[in-house]
């Protein structure tokens, strides 16, 4: 038998695609276990609908639903197929929702999937039962379809099973067993399964199955109305299952597809249904199947009057069949995928749909086989990326029903979590609402975007209003004042604040060496030094930007992007217990005092020196403000002198009170996260999550710098160097030439040819150099500066030129005045 025993809790569609992913890395020592009888064992993949339209704003879930059609369109189960490729149409039926779908259009051609937008005639050509005078126009993507869920299942368990995985339907998970913090194996209604590896696959039973290990997952099973019509009078004599396009009404929350001459009608408008995993019916107890509800008739009234409306024809068929169909939301959208971090061994596959299902299990097997995967960015589907906030049960439950709710609404790149609010507030909450402070919410913390206290700040300034949006819906979540408050910044001085950015403690007698291994640059330096460095993983991918100031011998303070790293650094602590990771975010806030003035309010409020050769740049130091303490550090994301103070959370607001103080004489303001974008931007600092990702390298990603190829072995070092002299690709500045042009981020960037080069991935304003600024993945043969071309925005094509970077400061004069 090769590779370890594994066992997969749950044989659905996701569950079978991993089996047979596994197995074709080699792996054959696994034994695929469900519940139910194959292949309808019952959970949400035996009701599925089955459309599937690729397109997301997410990369990774447009690339995980792309491989899903590519794998199931190569299968069949006797010849009848696994995919219908008949196409996707997304209708539009107001002005809005058209502007919508071309920006979707966008997205699918950033990430490689043909697409068009159409107009009402061929709209009609497409699906001839829509009524011509409400359509406006359509999305049509041609390699979407209808995914044969069931089959799918058989085709895949079946060719799992002729390479050696063993299947056991009808068997019950009793417990995951576990001894010294590892999984050791299944207990089963047919007994013991020993395990070294468990994957749970088991969809709307995933939270069950997790618990037995302790885990929570932020999961919620929401039903879901599925209705089919009788014969529709204009598909009588269909005997083909679908002929035309699956499609989409996203304005009334509908969704259909063909049954030879029928509709199912899929509909997300009505209430929200929340079932505790606890009142989920066994499969003998199930009348149908543990994961079909009845179907209630009343929430389905307004559905069946739009559809009527809609699709005139309809209006001469009847609802003969519905159900309220169980499937999986989490808190943010996304799937939860990885290792526990408190039992090794236990993986999750969970809230994973149809769409996404092959794609999930070949992204699990790389990961699983080589230990990273390969083909898949999975930074935003790792389970271990929450805060504990989103893995309270209300918390979980009121996210799940409000995205089920809004899974078909315009949603704006920054719009924000609305309820529960807030969550997290900082120290400085109480005067920043004094302010005006106009809060969006960032991984559960009220973040300020801009002031209106700074309202004054805009007369007499010229601030370019963002033009290039006819419905002015780009510019939700903006405001004149946040151009004021960047260029503010870089004339005087200003406070942000920085408290949402994660910060850990490492100390302990190993925490230098610790450190050492894990960094891309050297940290062990000098009491007072501070380090811009990355951590990579096994194949030279980043899989974050740190800074690391050493604060003492054995204690170190890392800015970290968020919980991931603390997951990678508590993953490789060493097992002596010489090193200790600890989250001090909760416990700690930051301001970030930066501007030409900066020292001008500072210096007065210690009798430390902190001039430029006192507190040279990325050096800190432990000193006291007023009577605040705090820890100094010479860092300016914004590319401004200044610095990031940090204090405990109880002295938070008399910081903030002491600095502005000391600031009034000098013009001190407080600036939001509108002008932090803008600022960040023009220095040319990346972000990571969304410049870079697990899937780029340093040398693409143009942070280089920060490997020091010749200092002690350090986790994927060699992979990275194997990487050095290979870039295919590289992440550019572009400047957009039209005056007050701006862009959101996924757009597509087009080459002079007109054919997709590469896509944006952060976007802003730069008030400073007055003209839109985009960060861009190219080709590395179109990264030149100079080179011209078109980023695609809604339906019109932006002229754009590479840019020599950093576009602001680039001797660092300032920052190291």
């Amino acid at each position: 038998m090769a590779g370890p025993q594994v066992v997969i809790i749950g044989a659905g569609v996701v569950g079978a695609a991993l089996a047979d992913e596994l197995s074709i890395k080699g792996w054959d020592n696994i034994t695929l276990v469900d519940q139910g009888p194959l292949p309808e064992p019952g959970g949400s993949s035996s009701h599925a609908p089955g459309l599937v339209f690729q397109t997301t704003s997410s990369k990774t879930m447009t690339e995980l639903a792309s491989y899903t059609v590519e794998k199931l369109c190569s299968l069949d189960v006797a010849g009848e197929p696994c995919f219908l490729q008949v196409g996707g149409l997304e209708v539009a039926t107001t002005p809005a929702r058209l502007a919508e779908l071309h920006r979707r259009a966008g997205w699918a051609r950033a990430w490689g999937v043909d697409a068009e937008v159409v107009d009402p005639d061929r709209c009609l050509e497409l699906a001839p039962l829509l009524d011509r005078a409400q359509v406006l126009g359509g999305l049509y993507v041609p390699t979407d379809g209808l995914a044969k869920a069931v089959r799918a299942v058989q085709a895949q368990v079946t060719r799992a099973a002729e390479r050696g995985v063993r299947v056991l339907e009808r068997t019950e998970v009793l417990d995951v067993l576990t001894e010294d913090g590892r999984v050791t194996g299944v207990a089963t209604s047919a007994g013991e399964l020993p395990a070294e590896i468990v994957v749970c696959c088991a969809g709307i039973w995933g939270q069950k199955v997790a618990g037995m290990v302790g885990m929570t997952l932020p999961l919620t099973p929401l039903a879901h109305q599925l209705a089919w019509t009788g014969q529709v009078p204009a598909l009588a004599g269909q005997t083909e299952e679908a002929l035309r396009p699956i499609l989409r009404h996203q304005e009334a929350d509908l969704y259909y597809r063909e049954r030879f001459d029928q509709l199912g009608i899929g509909y997300y408008g009505h209430r929200p249904m929340p079932v505790g995993v606890t009142e989920i019916l066994g499969v003998d107890d199930a009348e149908v199947m543990p994961s079909v509800q009845p179907f209630t008739e009343e929430d389905f009234t307004e559905a069946w009057r739009e559809t009527n409306s809609l699709l005139p024809s309809t209006a001469g068929a009847k609802i003969e069949e519905g159900i309220n169909g169980l499937f999986s939301f989490t808190t943010d959208d996304m799937p939860l995928l990885g290792e526990s971090n408190q039992v090794k061994g236990f993986w999750v596959a969970e809230a994973v749909w149809v769409t996404h299902s092959a794609g999930v299990g070949r992204a699990m097997a790389e990961w699983l086989v080589d230990g990273h995967c390969s083909s898949f960015d999975l930074h935003a589907c790792d389970v271990n990326r929450f805060e504990q906030h989103h893995l309270a049960p209300d918390y979980v439950v009121a996210r799940g029903c409000q995205n089920f709710v809004e899974i078909y609404d315009i949603k704006h790149p920054l719009q924000p979590m609305e309820d529960p609010r807030p969550l997290r507030t900082s120290p400085f909450y109480q005067r920043q609402r004094e302010l005006g402070g106009f809060f969006l919410e960032a991984n559960g913390w009220e973040r300020p975007h801009w002031y209106e206290a700074n309202a004054g700040l805009v007369d007499g300034r010229d601030i370019d209003v963002p033009n290039n949006d006819p419905t002015d819906w780009a510019a939700q979540y903006w405001s004149p004042i946040v151009g004021a408050e960047a260029q503010y910044t870089r004339e005087a001085v200003a406070i942000y604040d920085m408290t949402a950015l994660k910060r850990l403690e490492v100390t302990g007698p190993g925490a230098a060496a610790f450190l050492t291994q894990m960094c891309t640059s050297t940290v062990d330096k000098s009491v007072g030094s501070v380090t811009y460095t990355l951590l990579l993983d096994v194949d030279g991918g980043i899989r974050s930007d740190i800074t690391v100031a050493r604060l003492g011998p054995d204690q170190f303070q890392v800015g970290a992007n968020g919980n991931l790293d603390l997951d990678w650094l508590t993953r490789h602590l060493p097992a002596d217990g010489s090193v200790a990771v600890r989250d001090i975010t909760p416990g700690t806030c930051c301001l970030g005092l930066w501007g030409p003035r900066a020292r001008d309010v500072l210096q007065p409020l210690t009798s430390d020196d902190f001039s430029a050769s006192g507190l040279k740049y990325f050096r800190g130091r432990q000193t006291y403000l007023g009577n605040v303490p705090v820890t100094a550090l010479r860092l300016s994301y914004v590319g401004e002198l200044g610095w990031e103070l940090y204090t405990t959370a109880d002295m938070g607001q008399k910081l903030w009170d002491t600095l502005w103080a000391a600031g009034a004489e000098h013009g001190l303001i407080a600036a939001g996260r509108g002008a932090f974008n803008s600022l960040r931007l023009e220095k040319g600092y990346r972000s990571f999550g969304t410049d870079m990702t697990f899937e780029h390298d340093p040398w693409e990603a143009g942070v280089g710098f920060a490997v020091k190829p010749d200092k002690p072995e350090f986790v994927g070092q060699a992979a990275a160097l194997r990487r050095r002299d290979q870039v295919t690709r590289r992440l550019s500045c572009l400047t957009l030439s039209q005056p007050g042009a701006t862009v959101l981020g996924n757009e597509p960037v087009y080459s002079a040819d007109g054919s997709v080069a590469g896509y944006v991935t952060s976007a802003a304003y730069g008030y400073t150099i007055g003209a839109g600024i985009a960060y861009a993945w190219l080709p590395a043969e179109l990264a030149a500066p100079g080179t011209e071309l078109h980023i695609g925005y809604f339906d019109s094509r932006l002229p754009a030129r590479v840019a020599e970077e950093p576009l602001f400061d680039p001797k660092m004069t300032r920052l190291r005045s």
